[in-house]
């Protein structure tokens, strides 16, 4: 999913980021990466924090178009921690660091829900989303797979087997506990987004 969302990046910075003279060619790919990595560390932080559900309503398109994308606070974080990569790590004006994330980040997003919600676009899907940022879809044989759970809340149901039992709290938990995990091993050096993202520039 994250070599996907690169692409999308790269393919949406075209304006904003390769053909803008604020930025020199030289760092054109670090930018792209950076704001790849922006979107997928605001997404994951929010999971970290137990916000799978707003995180859902961000992908299922609920936050009124692209307009209404600037008003969501998950696109609001992704597009100050954006702005602060611009202006600390490739010198850009802060002024024309808002203005190429205030660009870039919500087109990046909406074009992330369209696919996300597109049957006929497999590059990104709600589960393989969430499960990229939590440490994979199937959990340490626990027979707790990501995509039925994803299921439970995008289809509205939360007894999808009809079991009586719904453990969404268990659900949550899990979701909540890969996300900081991954959170944790990013601190402790052991990879991360930031190292994954890095591996696909060429």
């Amino acid at each position: 999913m994250l070599e996907n969302l690169f692409n999308l990046v790269k393919e949406q910075g075209s304006s904003s980021v390769i053909n803008n003279p604020a930025i020199p060619n030289e760092q054109n790919d670090a930018v792209l990466a950076d704001a790849t990595h922006s979107v997928a560390d605001g997404l994951q932080g929010v999971l970290a924090g137990g916000g799978l559900q707003n995180v859902i309503a961000l992908l299922k398109g609920n936050s009124g178009g692209t307009s209404g994308l600037l008003n969501n606070p998950i696109v609001s974080n992704i597009i100050s921690n954006f702005t602060n990569k611009l202006t600390n790590n490739h010198g850009v004006a802060s002024d024309q660091a808002s203005g190429i994330a205030n660009s870039l980040i919500p087109n990046v997003i909406s074009n992330l829900v369209n696919r996300t919600n597109d049957p006929n676009n497999n590059s990104f899907d709600i589960g393989s989303i969430i499960g990229s940022l939590t440490g994979g879809g199937q959990s340490n044989g626990e027979g707790f797979n990501l995509q039925d759970a994803i299921s439970n809340f995008t289809n509205g149901g939360l007894d999808a087997n009809g079991d009586g039992k719904i453990g969404m709290d268990d659900i949550m938990n899990k979701i909540t506990g890969g996300a900081r995990q991954q959170q944790e091993q990013t601190k402790a050096g052991n990879g991360g987004l930031m190292d994954m993202i890095q591996g696909f520039l060429k």
